[in-house]
């Protein structure tokens, strides 16, 4: 079945204009199933031999395997389109991973840094030297914008406009937005590029943050960056490049930000993936209820006056009763 994968690879590339993360995610995914549908032999399958059940089957492997739920989720999602592919090609009459459904499980809450930890953090770097400013330029980028780490290392100057104050940003499915910039992530860029050395002889591209040699940073090489910041300020281990972007939606949401507002910020195509940020942005929506809710606070902690509430007296009560009658 390799052909057909590869066949459905190039789909991707010049069809879907999928990048190359994502086509290196479905080509591991499926050449992971093809292998355990073979059992590692030279045998030959085609789609059309594959069943819903040699895809449960595969499926039951993954999880006595102790893979997660959620790349579980990711592999099944990759089977979807490969057959839905192959069917539309007259590979296959009907996708057999349809019937397939994900694992039911809890999704995570994203782990994000608080204010005063991301005020640390980005001041961390040593602004006296070439690299440091480097690193000052790529943190307040990344929080100032909330970019996925491979958005951030294919920027190329152009992309930035310092009047208008946005960065134009190229997502998955190298599908294009505007992302802000902060004075605080413009200050930072023009000081890295005063600074900056010039790129190689010959290059074509001018990528914004680049490496000792003059080339493009790579998504690993930031993420070296950060863990070496982390330690620096002792903040939770568990930090990623990633979890700017986190902390970038939380605190948006936290200070009344529209939630579709940062749905386009954060380049999601549904709505659904940016209210997860809701269960975890909290603060502002506990101090509105406090303010406003008449029954949220205890007596004498409010500035508004109680309505009276007084009790009938026990005459009072008779007059009522007999008048009642």
């Amino acid at each position: 079945m390799h052909q057909e994968i590869a066949q459905f690879l190039r789909y991707l590339d010049v069809e879907k204009n999928a990048s190359d993360l994502t086509i290196k995610s479905y080509r591991e995914d499926l050449i992971d199933m093809a292998d355990l549908l073979t059992n590692g032999s030279t045998r030959r399958i085609k789609p059309s031999d594959v069943s819903p059940n040699e895809l449960r089957k595969y499926v039951t492997a993954l999880h006595d395997a102790g893979y997660a739920k959620s790349s579980i989720a990711r592999k099944l999602a990759s089977l979807r389109s490969f057959f839905r592919f192959a069917q539309r090609q007259g590979m296959v009459e009907s996708n057999p991973a349809k019937p397939l459904r994900n694992p039911r499980g809890n999704r995570k809450l994203p782990h994000f840094l608080t204010a005063q930890e991301i005020g640390e953090l980005l001041a961390a770097p040593d602004k006296t030297s070439e690299l440091g400013l480097r690193d000052a330029a790529i943190l307040e980028v990344a929080y100032s914008a909330g970019l996925r780490v491979s958005e951030l290392v294919g920027m190329n100057d152009p992309d930035i406009d310092f009047e208008e104050g946005i960065v134009r940003v190229r997502g998955k499915g190298r599908k294009e937005r505007l992302g802000a910039l902060g004075q605080y992530a413009m200050d930072a860029l023009q000081a890295y590029f005063r600074e900056r050395r010039p790129m190689p002889p010959g290059c074509k591209e001018t990528p914004t943050f680049r490496n000792k040699f003059g080339g493009r940073l790579t998504t690993r090489s930031v993420a070296r960056m950060l863990e070496k910041y982390i330690l620096q300020c002792h903040l939770d281990t568990r930090v990623t490049p990633h979890t700017l972007r986190h902390s970038f939606a939380t605190h948006l949401l936290d200070r009344g930000a529209d939630i579709r507002s940062v749905q386009e910020l954060l380049g999601h195509k549904s709505l659904v993936t940016t209210q997860i940020y809701t269960h975890v942005s909290t603060a502002s929506l506990k101090a509105a209820y406090d303010k406003a809710h008449p029954r949220a606070r205890e007596a004498g902690s409010s500035s508004s006056p109680r309505p009276s509430g007084r009790r009938l007296s026990s005459h009072s009560r008779d007059e009522v009763s007999k008048k009642s009658r």
